[in-house]
């Protein structure tokens, strides 16, 4: 069996192998691609694709009556073929060691790889022709397709054979090909992998005039294209990576590694000298990386992980990779097989060993297996042929023809791609393409599984809906409000149906392409609905949930019914009164003290800042502290019974605050930070303490202080206290710490100034000998 990576160079290698030998292809050579396949019970050596490769490993392990398996430009490193090595290499050292296993690469580091297989090296010395490598002068602003025309032309004015030039895709070939169509003496070929097998033997052979061979990178390695000598390199490729936006994956448009850039020139010297033009600038070329990361490293696993537990494997961090995937990529593997319905309790389902049987994604073989117990395999497999290629209607947005409400997006796409539909796509080959892989995918149902079972069949657009929810329960999505455009998704996310989609009535739906937008509710641009009485009950709950509510400033209970993590339904209930309640709002009131107790109000304010001041004025008194954390130590016992901010404010916090002193410590705060100070005239008046080493502050109206000569002061007499001396009108006339000095020096301005504007008051010329005041005896004036 020899692995080759790509369709055109499997029929192509067993070709070539065929005719060396003597033989037809089919009997003694033969290969086997996805849809296509010419062998016989006479071949003994079969060229076959990743995939082929992988599903003859699952149905026979062993691999009995193989000698030897050939992986055939390992470089590429696509994730099936990885997933095939490490399978070979277990079957050696399990099972079978006699069978060979031959890795092949003219560009990979054989290093890992020979430590990996515990095997040695064997290089083989191929002979090439020289190749001259032209770049540009100044970088190319043109689109793709106008860069490599202009190129072929110059290489066809500038050499003698057959022009190689290397596209992107198909589109870019096509549109390249027209631009050519004027080329008086060559012929134009095109060659990609869709291509039909007659029109890629065509390409690959010699013609009768000069050829320009366009091409995928299908033509960069296994296959000689007879007859060029010049190559024209865009430097671009398509190649796999995980789309978020639809959940599988995707070909991305990217420069190619500097291993594929040489690849791609040594075509050009096969059976001559050749010439490469590079579409790039030599400070251009200096950007491309050396190698790109293997498919292991940017492409869904899913597909893979399911391989492996339909195989038996159960431990996917200890399977022997030849370089294992991220520990967090398999997990996100194993979650959505999950909730596919392929596993449970992490052990493989029968659901999940029909989808191992189909040559697709999970997602999109759940959806076929669910169509064919439905009844329905054709209409499905066409919906899963629209989600899985390229959309048709990507471009035109909503298929013109769509309802103003709909069910559903991707209904509306079928019934349009239908016979008999309502309307046409916007591109026709990518509809051509479209019809003919939805074919081929109900065939491989129908020899999978053969007739659908019978008593389940639904209608037409049903099948078709179910079946994009069974491929897609991670992307459920409940609408906020009737009518409204946006909604949530089972996993949390916010979204919102862009305007291209038709689905403005069901409640539910799932988000089949969605749009991350950063910092805003992701953007679905193809929906379809999803009635509730298909969720399976086995994964619908109903439970009372208790949260607190910031804006209530309390502790609320619902009861919720849920599919997965997706709220469906919701009634307000009674908060209970237990330990839940408690931690919730002791974590709330942890978060905003200030807002859930007291801590401002008097006399709870004024006890921890005389705490607070009489632990630096004093240390050795050793207070306990009453900051914020030691508040929070409190929480437990303070939120005992309760539900709410309202409630936690009535709680005894400032015994509980008190219960930190002993009755000595108690005495001594009262005796050195005393909450209140009598004053000459008999008030007691509140001491305000403030930050840690600045002194308390007494406000007092100067006629109460007559008579006092000394500055009152606090913590064993060690810091006065800051006098703000009031004036009768209760504003601030005089600051000081100094009470003699005030009397001594500043009192008789003082006393002329209020004189004048309050005569009615005492201002007696000698304030230490006067009577003090409470409340000023108005005198009359003269």
């Amino acid at each position: 069996v020899m692995l080759e990576p790509r369709r055109v160079a499997a029929r192509a290698a067993a070709r070539r192998i065929a005719e060396e030998r003597g033989g037809a292809l089919g009997d003694e050579v033969g290969y086997q691609v996805r849809f296509d396949r010419r062998a016989t019970a006479a071949t003994r050596i079969r060229v076959v694709t990743e995939g082929v490769l992988l599903r003859r490993l699952q149905d026979d392990p062993f691999l009995d009556g193989v000698g030897a398996v050939v992986l055939d430009e390992f470089h590429e490193r696509g994730l099936n073929a990885d997933l095939a090595l490490a399978l070979l290499h277990r079957v050696r050292e399990d099972a079978r060691p006699d069978l060979r296993v031959v890795v092949m690469s003219a560009t990979l580091d054989p290093a890992p790889l020979c430590t990996y297989l515990d095997a040695p090296l064997i290089e083989s010395e191929g002979f090439l022709h020289p190749v001259e490598i032209r770049h540009l002068t100044r970088p190319d602003a043109r689109r793709i397709p106008e860069a490599v025309a202009s190129g072929v032309r110059r290489a066809l004015a500038e050499t003698t054979g057959d022009v190689l030039a290397f596209l992107p895709g198909v589109g870019e070939i096509r549109r390249c090909a027209a631009l050519l169509a004027d080329l008086p003496d060559a012929d134009i070929c095109e060659l990609y992998g869709d291509l039909p097998p007659a029109r890629q033997d065509a390409a690959l052979a010699a013609g009768p005039r000069r050829r320009v061979v366009l091409a995928t990178n299908v033509a960069e390695t296994s296959v000689t294209v007879e007859g060029v000598t010049a190559v024209v390199d865009s430097g671009v490729a398509r190649v796999p990576r995980h789309d978020p936006s639809r959940g599988l994956d995707a070909l991305v448009l990217t420069k190619i590694a500097r291993s594929s850039l040489a690849q791609r020139a040594g075509r050009a010297g096969r059976t001559a000298p050749g010439v490469c033009y590079r579409l790039f600038t030599r400070n251009e070329e200096r950007g491309f990386p050396n190698r790109l990361a293997p498919d292991v490293r940017r492409v869904d696993v899913t597909g893979a992980v399911l391989t492996l537990l339909d195989l038996g494997e159960t431990d996917m961090a200890a399977f022997p990779w030849f370089e294992a995937p991220e520990p967090a990529r398999l997990a996100t593997a194993l979650d959505l097989l999950r909730r596919l319905g392929a596993t449970d309790d992490g052990r493989i389902t029968a659901t999940g060993r029909a989808m191992a049987r189909l040559p697709v994604h999970p997602r999109i073989a759940r959806m076929l297996v669910e169509g064919h117990r439905l009844g329905n395999p054709r209409r499905v497999a066409l919906a899963a042929a629209l989600l899985s290629e390229r959309d048709p209607f990507r471009r035109a947005g909503r298929p013109q023809e769509a309802r103003h409400h709909s069910e559903s997006d991707v209904l509306d796409r079928v019934e349009m791609m239908s016979e008999g539909g309502r309307g046409a796509p916007a591109h026709g080959g990518a509809a051509r393409w479209v019809r003919r892989v939805a074919a081929r995918l109900a065939d491989v149902v129908g020899d999978t599984f053969g007739a659908p079972p019978r008593g389940i069949a639904c209608g037409d657009d049903e099948a078709v809906l179910r079946a994009v929810f069974a491929g897609f329960p991670d992307r459920l999505a409940r609408r906020r409000a009737p009518g409204e455009r946006r909604g949530v998704m089972v996993t949390g996310g916010g979204v919102r149906l862009a305007d291209e989609s038709a689905v403005a009535e069901p409640e539910l739906f799932v988000c089949v392409d969605v749009a991350d937008r950063k910092g805003a509710d992701a953007l679905v641009r193809v929906a379809s609905g999803v009635r509730r009485a298909w969720l399976p009950e086995g994964r619908m709950v109903t439970r009372e949930e208790i949260a607190f509510d910031e804006a209530a400033k309390k502790v609320v209970a619902v009861r919720r019914t849920c599919f997965d993590e997706l709220v469906l339904h919701e009634v307000p209930c009674a908060t209970p009164r237990d330990a839940r309640t408690e931690r919730l709002l002791a974590a709330a009131a942890a978060r905003d003290l200030a807002a859930a107790l007291p801590l401002a109000r008097e006399p709870i304010a004024s006890l921890r800042a005389r705490v607070s001041f009489l632990r630096v004025s004093c240390p050795e008194l050793s207070l306990p502290t009453l900051d914020d954390d030691a508040v929070r130590a409190m929480l437990p016992d303070l939120v005992r019974g309760r539900r709410s901010f309202v409630e936690l404010e009535r709680a005894p916090l400032l015994d509980h605050l008190k219960g930190l002193f002993s009755w000595e410590r108690l005495q001594a705060l009262d005796r050195e930070a005393p909450e209140r100070i009598t004053v000459p005239s008999g008030s007691r008046i509140r001491l305000r303490y403030r930050e840690e080493g600045r002194p308390p502050v007494l406000a007092v109206r100067i006629q109460e202080m007559f008579g006092l000569r000394a500055t009152p002061t606090v913590a064993r007499g060690r810091v006065p206290v800051l006098l703000q001396l009031l004036a009768p009108n209760g504003r601030p006339q005089q600051v000081t710490d100094d009470l003699p000095s005030f009397w001594a020096h500043t009192y008789a301005v003082v006393r002329a100034d209020l004189r004048r504007r309050y005569p009615r008051h005492a201002w007696p010329q000698d304030p230490l000998t006067a009577t003090p005041e409470r409340r000023p005896r108005r005198r009359r004036t003269r």
